[in-house]
This record gives structure tokens, C-alpha cells and sequence, in this order.
């Protein structure tokens, strides 16, 4: 295998014949570039030739089941993979295109040990990248990533006999039948699907309709150019305008999906946006019921509900805070048991009796939709209502490049360490504790918080605040925490704020 280059010149001869890869696009637990600026198809070839070379490596049946999402490159994209995979030698079963917990319910349904799912995810368009895995439910952390980067990125693919190719249809309709089950609703119930024209348009209408559900459409179309806005649940674009069809339509709840269809954001019969991370308190309170002394793992973005809230503590509930990603999270839930994870992004992870563990924003919808029937005489408001107050902010992304954010996260860290150790008030409060399991989540002596972390998978930090006193105090804790962001020069400005 030929080394790749790490820059990407388009419209150049090598770039028509020589892989070429910008290193940074392999990132904590999956790979994603912004195409063809940072990846080329001889690259996303050379990608795929990794993979599969890391599968022999590890010892794993050569067998993979691969699928791609909506968008008008992604088919591209997959071929070049399976180039790469076949001439691995590897055994390729292509399930076509697909939402990411289709591909991952293939890994079941075809008894595959592994997965490649081609997808941007919820990044707008230009990016692609993958999502992999080879023990089912899981996919790829960072001890796999780091390690499929250096056989990529060093020329350490090797070509072997026996790679193969076959198209399995039907996939689709068996992934429809499992996630339906034989549940129907006995209470009447008027929902908005919302998908921003993304891959989740081929699934999840129909899907709500055989559970009886009666669905108004919202931006149902498939349609690669996202007319609308770029599907993402955490993105208050998309959740106003689902909030404004449900105001419109009269609905009980709004449900909107990303990209690929792994995370699932929820708009009230009211038309308010309920973080992702309340409809997990929400769901906790349910599930808890009936599996009393359950262990829920939130990761660090998420409200401190979890381990407050009076009735999840009666139920027995035990919570465990955990880094923030969907790898992450998986694998957290699988290591230590847990009934399910509950991520702010949207990212919810079921694990059995109830799920299979991976992230599936259709069977959150699923279920969420069964909570409803268990509960006929509540509204989504009500249930909303019936939860502690606190006040958050959205998820805030400011612009960090790649190469800086790792770095100029330490130093924040650090100096909001310093603050503490000092005995510096942040918002008028004092510091209880930092946190840096993941980032710095500075939590203050009344259970506010305000956290600081990279992202994993776009050029960003993240910033989350939470104040169960007041949207002022919300607003303090950002203020003062954005002051300590604004002291390194490598960080730029936001994508949305409050």
C-alpha cells in the first residue's frame, strides 16, 4: 500500500491516482473529513484496506456488513471503501443505504462481527467520514482509531486474497419489523417526524404509522441538499421549526432526527424544545418503574438531574457520569451493566431487555411513544413540567481548529483548576468541584455547573451551563466561563448562543 499524503490538492493528477488523507480526520471514535478538501477516493481506498488489515490483525472473521447515508457522495464514498475492504480480503455484505442503527442491527441480523457505516452523521454537507466496529454492540474508541490511523497513515495495509462483494436487500424491512415488534398505541396520538430531508425520511414515518401513530410531516422528502436546514436534533433551527409545526399542526410531541438517524430531539405539545438530556431524566422516571435499582449512565454535558432528582433517587436509581460520544457511551453502558445512557447531543443508548445497547434515535422513538401509552393521562408537557426546574443552555460550539483544540483545552482546564484551587467564585458561587473526566465540568456549591470540552468529531470546543436557581445564574456561569474561553486566541466564534 502506498503511503498517503497528507495534503489533499484537488484537480491535480496525483489526486485522480494517489491516496491522500489529512491525519486529523481520524478522531476519537470515528474518521470524518470534509470531502474532497481532506480526503480523496484513493484515500477513502487506502482507508478501507486498513480497516481490513486491522480486522486480520485483531483475528476477526473477515466478514463486514457496509451501508452509506443520504447524501449525494456518500455511494461514492462507499465504493471506495469496498475497494479497499475487498482487497483486504475481506467479505463484503452491502446492505445499501441505511440510517447508522440499521448497519449496526445488521451486525445482529446477519451475524457480521463487523461494520462500516458511511456517514457524515449530523455534519452538514461537504463532510463524510466512517463509523465502525468490530464487537458488536460497539464501535471503535480511541485505542482502535489511534491504531487504524497508523496502519493507514503509514502504508501498513496489506492486500490479501479472498475479498468478496454481495448486495443483502431486505435489511430495511427486517430492521422496520424489529423496532415495531408487535406493540400497537391504544391511545390516540398525533406526532410530528420531523428528518430535515435526511435519511431518516426512508424510515421513521412509516415506521410511527404501523405503531399507530398519526403522523404529521414535517420536511419528509429525501432531498441530499437539506433545502430546509442541516438535519440535527441539537440545532435550535431545526428544533424552532419543529416546534413551530407542532403549534401548527396541533400535535402531541415533535420527534426529529438527524443525518443518519442515530439521535432523536423532542419538541413538547407546548412547542418547547426539551433537551435531549430531560427526555433521558424523563425516561429514567419510567423505566425506573419498572426496573427499579436501575444504573443510567448520563455523559458530561448532561443535567445533574440525574443524580438529584427525588424520584429517581426513590426508585434506586444509580447514576454514572461518563465521557461524552457515542463510542464512549456504548461502551460505558456495556461495561458496567447499565439499563440505558442518555447522551444531550440525543444519542440514547438501550440496552436490553429494551434495546441492544447501540444508539438508535428510532427506537428511542419507539419507546418513547410506549411511555406515552403507559402513561394515557399525561401530556409531554406534563411530563415535562413534573421534572425539577433547572435552566440550560443549548450545546455551544465555539471554532477551535483540529490541531489547536486539544491543547488550548488543557490550558483551559488548567486554569479553571487554578480558579478553584484558588477559591475564586465563578458566577457569584464558589467551586465545589472540577471535574475533568472529560473536559473541566466546574460544578458550584448549589449544583450549578458550566463545562468545557473538545469536540470529537468537528473543529470546536463545546460549552454547556446549568443552573437549577435561575436563568440569570445560567447566564453567569456562561458569562464567566466564556471569559476564561476568551483568554486563549485559537478559539473563534460560536455557531449558536444565548
Amino acid at each position: 500500500m502506498k503511503k498517503p499524503a497528507p495534503t489533499v490538492t484537488p484537480n491535480t493528477w496525483d489526486f485522480l491516482k494517489d491516496p491522500m488523507i489529512t491525519p486529523t480526520g481520524f478522531r476519537e471514535y470515528d474518521a470524518r473529513w470534509k470531502y474532497p478538501d481532506e480526503i480523496n477516493l484513493p484515500g477513502i481506498t487506502a482507508l478501507g484496506l486498513g480497516l481490513g488489515t486491522q480486522m486480520h490483525a485483531r483475528g476477526i472473521k473477515p466478514e463486514i456488513a457496509v451501508a452509506n447515508d443520504y447524501r449525494d457522495y456518500s455511494l461514492s464514498i462507499k465504493n471506495a471503501l469496498i475497494l479497499g475492504l475487498m482487497q483486504a480480503g475481506i467479505s463484503v455484505k452491502d446492505i445499501g443505504p441505511a440510517v447508522s442503527p440499521m448497519a449496526y442491527f445488521s451486525q445482529f441480523y446477519l451475524d457480521v462481527p463487523a461494520v462500516a457505516m458511511v456517514t457524515a452523521s449530523h455534519n452538514p454537507n461537504g463532510w463524510t467520514g466512517v463509523k465502525m466496529g468490530f464487537d458488536r454492540p460497539l464501535t471503535h474508541g480511541p485505542d482502535e482509531m489511534s491504531e487504524l490511523r497508523d496502519i493507514v497513515l503509514e502504508g501498513r495495509g496489506q492486500a490479501r486474497p479472498g475479498g468478496a462483494y454481495e448486495f443483502v436487500d431486505g435489511v430495511k424491512e427486517a430492521y422496520l419489523d424489529d423496532l415495531a415488534g408487535d406493540f400497537k398505541m391504544s391511545r390516540k396520538l398525533k406526532v410530528v417526524c420531523a428528518t430535515g430531508n435526511g435519511t431518516a425520511c426512508a424510515f421513521a414515518p412509516d415506521l410511527f404509522r404501523r405503531i399507530g401513530v398519526e403522523v404529521v410531516e414535517s420536511h419528509n422528502t429525501l432531498d441530499y441538499t437539506f433545502p430546509h436546514y442541516n438535519p440535527n436534533p441539537e440545532a435550535m433551527e431545526m428544533l424552532h421549526d419543529m416546534a413551530d409545526s407542532v403549534k401548527a399542526s396541533k400535535a402531541d410531541f415533535a420527534l426529529g432526527f438527524d443525518g443518519d438517524g442515530d439521535r432523536c430531539g423532542v419538541v413538547d405539545d407546548e412547542g418547547e424544545e426539551i433537551f435531549a438530556d430531560k427526555v433521558g431524566v424523563i425516561m429514567a422516571r419510567d423505566l425506573s418503574k419498572i426496573y427499579p435499582n436501575a444504573t443510567f449512565v448520563a455523559d458530561v454535558k448532561s443535567t445533574g438531574l440525574f443524580a438529584s432528582d427525588p424520584e429517581l433517587i426513590a426508585n434506586g436509581v444509580k447514576a454514572d457520569y461518563w465521557k461524552t460520544g457515542h463510542s464512549h457511551m456504548k461502551r460505558r453502558v456495556k461495561e458496567i451493566g447499565a439499563l440505558a445512557g442518555f447522551e444531550k447531543s440525543g444519542h440514547y443508548f438501550l440496552a436490553e431487555p429494551i434495546g441492544r445497547g447501540y444508539d438508535c434515535g428510532l427506537r428511542v422513538a419507539v419507546e418513547i411513544c410506549k411511555l406515552m401509552n403507559r402513561n394515557p393521562d399525561k401530556s409531554m408537557s406534563d411530563l415535562r413540567r413534573a421534572l425539577p426546574q433547572t435552566w440550560a443552555t443549548p450545546t455551544m460550539s465555539p471554532y477551535c481548529a483540529d490541531t489547536e483544540k486539544y491543547a488550548t483545552l488543557d490550558r483551559l482546564v488548567a486554569k479553571l483548576v487554578a480558579k478553584a484551587d484558588a477559591g475564586e467564585p465563578l458566577a457569584g458561587r464558589a467551586i465545589k468541584e472540577v471535574v475533568t473526566v472529560n473536559g473541566a465540568r466546574v460544578i458550584l456549591d448549589n449544583g450549578a455547573w458550566g463545562l468545557v470540552r473538545a469536540s470529537s468529531n468537528t473543529p470546536n470546543l463545546v460549552v454547556v451551563c446549568e443552573s437549577p436557581e435561575s436563568d440569570a445564574e445560567m447566564r453567569a456561569i456562561f458569562a464567566d466561563i466564556d471569559a476564561v474561553i476568551r483568554t486563549e486566541a485559537s478559539v473563534g466564534d460560536y455557531d449558536q448562543t444565548i
